[in-house]
């Protein structure tokens, strides 16, 4: 099996080239991929396939040629992925399999097509614009704060702290709680805190974020997207230029009447060829079984 490892601000991935769809991609082999021990190590896979070869991406095959097929590290599917869909595009450009047009590159996801800006230092993809549509809370330990509900395709709950506590305070290595009425299937939460003014911006936002499927991640492109839509909504903005900070580094978010654009970093760091024979199986996860103990 061909691999390529990639990231976006430390959002690392397991790029696996399967045009025709050929590949039997179960969860039990994503987790046993995304295992940092003994597998290559991912927040996620991403397949490269053809729009046209894809069950889920043939409706979108006359927009796109390519569908990035994402799956969570842990074997669960996702909508959309920022910082993945950036990371795909620098694949596809690097190995030849697709050239922009007039510097754009469309590619298929299950939220839809997003088109690609591509340059040697960066990848901006264009999104649909976040849309805040609900209160909830997120609760770690004894800490419970309010938050908004954002849709980028897929689901976030962004929360902003208190003043007087520290992003790095908090405890992600447990999921936070949250309402599953609100989000019957799952939430990327986002928690904040106002950064130092970046000079060409309309604000800066420090992030943290625990990813469905993943838990908590270096980074992640659609939560900079909710992240950066909430800080402009309380500063009485609808659109505007934010700088996110994530642990892994810095992205900016462009908010138009219309569309959200993310940019950032995309680099792919190495390729290889792997014995799935050599992986550790995992079974199915099960969403009843307790979190597994911290070292």
């Amino acid at each position: 099996m061909q691999f390529t490892k990639g990231h976006g601000t430390g959002n690392d991935f397991v790029i696996l080239p399967d045009p025709d769809n050929r590949l039997d991609l179960t969860p039990g082999l994503v987790a046993a991929l995304c295992d940092r021990r003994r597998g290559l190590g991912g927040d996620g896979v991403l397949r490269v396939v053809r729009a046209a070869a894809h069950p889920e991406g043939a409706g979108l095959a006359g927009e796109a040629e390519w569908f990035m097929d994402y799956w969570n590290a842990d074997g669960s599917f996702a909508e959309m992925c920022g910082n993945g869909a950036r990371v795909f595009v620098r694949y596809l450009v690097a190995s030849g399999l697709a050239e922009p047009a007039e510097g754009a590159l469309p590619v298929a996801t299950r939220a839809g097509v997003v088109r690609a800006l591509v340059t040697a230092d960066a990848i901006a993809v264009e999104m649909r614009r976040p849309r805040l549509y609900d209160t909830a809370t997120a609760t770690l330990g004894g800490l419970t704060l309010p938050g908004t509900a954002v849709d980028v395709g897929n689901p976030h709950l962004v929360c902003a702290l208190p003043s007087g506590l520290e992003l790095s305070a908090l405890d992600l290595t447990r999921a936070p709680e949250v309402d599953a009425t609100v989000f019957p299937a799952g939430v990327n939460v986002e928690f904040t805190a106002p950064g130092e003014p970046v000079d060409d911006t309309d604000g800066h936002v420090l992030m943290r974020v625990y990813e469905r499927g993943s838990a908590e991640t270096l980074s992640c492109g659609t939560g900079a997207c909710a992240v950066a839509a909430v800080a402009l909504r309380d500063a009485g903005r609808d659109t505007g230029v934010l700088a996110v900070d994530v642990p892994g580094g810095r992205l900016s978010v462009t908010v138009t009447e219309d569309s959200c654009w993310l940019a950032g970093p995309a680099t792919l760091v190495a390729t290889g060829t792997l014995d799935p024979t050599a992986l550790t199986p995992h079974p199915p996860p099960d969403p009843t079984s307790p979190p597994p103990p911290v070292p």
